[in-house]
């Protein structure tokens, strides 16, 4: 995958993320990037609950995460990680995924980006799926992977696809044919327009904290440590503004409403 980040887009990425200045393509690197990422920005949709067009330019997805400092969802925070890295001189592919359901039904074709990165072996890596692994997890290991989020396994799903799975759960079912960030385009429509995705059905915004997550969700703030969970009902557009603003660090001039899934 081409560099598609300048040299000063770069600079800007990493201090972003609180990384220190270009280094190697090596598995430390790759590591501590994959975990500051999900530590400052944080995975959310506010953008559909904000009237604002979800594009996958690389341009406007550097104003939006980096500039502005807010997050996004797969396609825009695995889209710009994957020029990130891709410019720090990693062998970068993006791949698509179908979420697994509870009761093992598939998404929707190009339901998920994910990236693969060749070091010595094949790395998935994936900051944005909410809630999943703090490090990038071996794409050809056999066995469990332990991770601080979870124990994870990458299992054979016949054709050429694989199975990821957190905890014993199926996650996505990865496609091994590379793609280009064009051919998500569709699958970041539906998400961000129809009645059946998720993301249409209120608005959220979760992160990393040290030892768990803070998330709002609609008018609550929610903190997770370990097993502990604290729920705070937040009192009008005052009050969530100054949680967007204290929690994950940047500003809204308005707060999201619940968009029209008419």
């Amino acid at each position: 995958m081409p560099a598609e980040l300048d040299h000063d887009t770069v600079t800007a990425y990493l201090r972003r993320i609180g990384a220190a200045g270009p280094a190697g393509p090596t598995l430390a690197v790759l590591r501590d990037l994959h975990a500051r990422h999900l530590r400052t920005v944080p995975f959310e949709n506010l953008s559909i609950h904000l009237g604002e067009p979800i594009t996958l330019d690389p341009a406007a997805l550097a104003d939006k995460i980096i500039r502005r400092r807010r997050g996004g969802f797969c396609y825009e925070l695995n889209g710009l990680f994957g020029m990130l890295l891709a410019a720090l001189g990693f062998r970068v592919t993006r791949l698509a995924a179908r979420t697994i359901g509870a009761d093992g039904t598939l998404g929707i074709p190009f339901d998920h980006l994910v990236l693969q990165v060749e070091l010595d072996e094949r790395w998935l890596v994936d900051v944005g799926f909410g809630r999943h692994s703090t490090h990038p997890v071996g794409r050809d290991r056999t066995g469990p992977q332990d991770d601080p989020d979870g124990t994870f396994l990458v299992q054979d799903a016949g054709a050429g696809e694989v199975d990821v799975l957190r905890d014993g759960e199926p996650q996505y079912r990865l496609e091994p044919r590379p793609r280009v960030l064009a051919d998500f385009r569709a699958g970041c429509w539906w998400h961000q327009s129809s009645p059946e995705s998720h993301f249409t059905h209120g608005p959220t915004c979760s992160m990393y904290t040290a030892g768990g997550r803070v998330t709002i969700s609609g008018d609550r703030l929610i903190r997770t440590t370990g097993a502990d969970r604290t729920e705070t009902v937040l009192a009008g557009p005052a009050e969530l503004r100054a949680a967007y603003r204290s929690e994950f660090g940047f500003e809204l001039d308005r707060v999201p409403v619940l968009a029209n899934r008419a």
